[in-house]
């Protein structure tokens, strides 16, 4: 990546933020990418994923669940501003982030991720997602209840043909080792408030899409993008849902690309 050690404009400060059951170690091929040019990366694991701690079924609320990427941004000097990027339900999130935190964040960027709008609640997204694709085609996961929330736990058949169909061997056996139950929130997420148009879209918005991503397909993130009214748009070719690992130098380049173009 070469070309890029010329062309920097300024070093950043790159916040990673997975997907629903995964962790911060599903940005480990990308993250080093990053930091070989300079830039700062910070991959967290939110509440009940990767290795922390909390078990979702203590986890309540969807800001509950967010708390430690909101503590982090807390916990920013007042004047810095970071690359905020979430893949999948991190997209959600990010948005939360971008809202709570908007003078914080110089970019939102959304891989193949989830992303909300202004003129309806935070749940709409993933409601027109499920009633698109049933829960009835989720293969082989486990779905249970809790008093607040449906909890689920990817099942292997789902994610080795829809979200990790494009990856290695030796990635879907550190995903047989890490995943861990997780949950959309959409029942809370159908309660909050709305994002709004003064705080969430004052931050810039980009989306890259994975063109070979089964698990949101093609058609869905397109449709998120304009709803959600993004012109920023990259499109990652031979890319699945899982873009970080099964091509992670195409990704790094693509938000690189983003970022030169569109962060002053």
């Amino acid at each position: 990546m070469s070309e890029f050690n010329m062309n920097q404009k300024q070093q950043n400060h790159f916040v990673l933020v997975h997907g629903i059951c995964m962790g911060a170690w599903c940005w480990y091929k990308l993250k080093p990418q990053l930091e070989s040019i300079g830039h700062k990366v910070t991959a967290l694991d939110l509440a009940a994923c990767g290795i922390n701690t909390q078990k979702i079924e203590d986890v309540h609320t969807f800001a509950d669940y967010a708390k430690p990427l909101l503590e982090f941004f807390a916990s920013l000097d007042p004047k810095e501003k970071v690359i905020l990027v979430g893949h999948s339900f991190g997209g959600m999130s990010i948005a939360l982030a971008m809202e709570k935190f908007p003078e914080k964040v110089a970019i939102g960027i959304f891989i193949a991720a989830f992303i909300p709008d202004t003129l309806h609640q935070p749940s709409y997204v993933l409601q027109q997602n499920i009633e698109r694709y049933p829960v009835s085609g989720w293969l082989d996961t486990e779905i249970s209840y809790d008093e607040s929330k449906m909890i689920v736990l990817p099942g292997l058949k789902l994610l080795s043909t829809k979200f990790f169909q494009l990856c290695s061997t030796e990635d879907f056996e550190l995903l047989k080792t890490l995943r861990r139950r997780g949950s959309l929130f959409i029942e809370d997420l159908s309660e909050v408030d709305n994002l709004s148009k003064e705080r969430y879209e004052s931050v810039p918005r980009a989306y890259i899409v994975a063109d070979e991503d089964l698990a949101i397909p093609v058609e869905f993130q397109e449709w998120m993008i304009q709803n959600a009214g993004i012109d920023v748009v990259n499109v990652m070719n031979g890319a699945d849902h899982m873009a970080m690992l099964s091509k992670p130098q195409e990704l790094c380049l693509s938000l690189l690309d983003i970022v030169n173009k569109y962060v002053i």
